[in-house]
C-alpha cells in the first residue's frame, strides 16, 4: 500500500472516531444540513444535502446547479454507509487500496443502489450509528470535508 493511501485511511478512520456524539436529534439534523449549505455557500459550490435519522429524511436542500441526479447519489452514498458502517470515501479508499477498481461488482451489491464514492458519512451516538449525513454536487473528497465539516461543529457546539 502506498503511504499516501495509507496516510488517508488513517485519517479517516480517526474522522470516524472523533465524529461521535453523546446525543443527536432533529434539531441537530437541521443544524448540520444547514450548515453544510451555509459553508457550500461561503465557498461558491454547487452542493446538495441530506440527514437521515435512522430511516427517517430529516433534512434535504439543494443549491441552485444541483439537479435530481444529486438526490440519486446522495440515497446510493448513503445506502454504503449503512451497509458498511463507515463513511462512503472510507469503504472507497480501502476498496481502492486492495485494488479494486469495480467495488459494487467485489462486494456483489447493485451499483444502482449503491455508490462507492465519498460525501456520506454516519452520525454516531457513542459507537452506534442513528443516521447518515450526505452532501453531492462537487468532488468526492471536498463532499466528505463539508459534512466533516459541519458535524465537528455541531459536536463543538453539544
Amino acid at each position: 500500500m502506498n503511504p499516501a493511501t495509507n496516510d488517508t485511511l488513517t485519517l479517516l478512520t480517526r474522522e470516524d472516531t472523533e465524529l461521535r456524539f453523546a446525543a443527536f436529534e432533529h434539531d441537530d439534523a437541521i443544524s448540520v444540513g444547514q450548515r453544510v449549505i451555509d459553508l457550500a455557500r461561503q465557498r461558491e459550490l454547487t452542493i446538495s444535502v441530506a440527514v437521515w435519522l435512522g430511516e427517517q429524511l430529516v433534512f434535504q436542500a439543494a443549491l441552485a446547479g444541483t439537479t435530481a441526479d444529486n438526490d440519486g447519489w446522495m440515497n446510493r452514498k448513503a445506502a454504503v454507509v449503512r451497509r458498511f458502517d463507515k463513511a462512503s470515501l472510507l469503504v472507497a479508499e480501502q476498496m481502492a487500496a486492495y485494488g479494486i477498481d469495480d467495488p459494487a461488482t467485489a462486494r456483489m451489491v447493485d451499483p444502482m443502489l449503491y455508490a462507492f464514492n465519498g460525501g456520506a458519512v454516519p452520525i454516531r451516538i457513542g459507537a452506534t450509528q442513528v443516521g447518515v449525513a450526505v452532501a453531492s454536487g462537487v468532488t468526492d473528497e471536498v463532499e466528505h470535508a463539508l459534512v466533516v465539516e459541519a458535524l465537528r461543529a455541531q459536536l463543538a457546539e453539544r
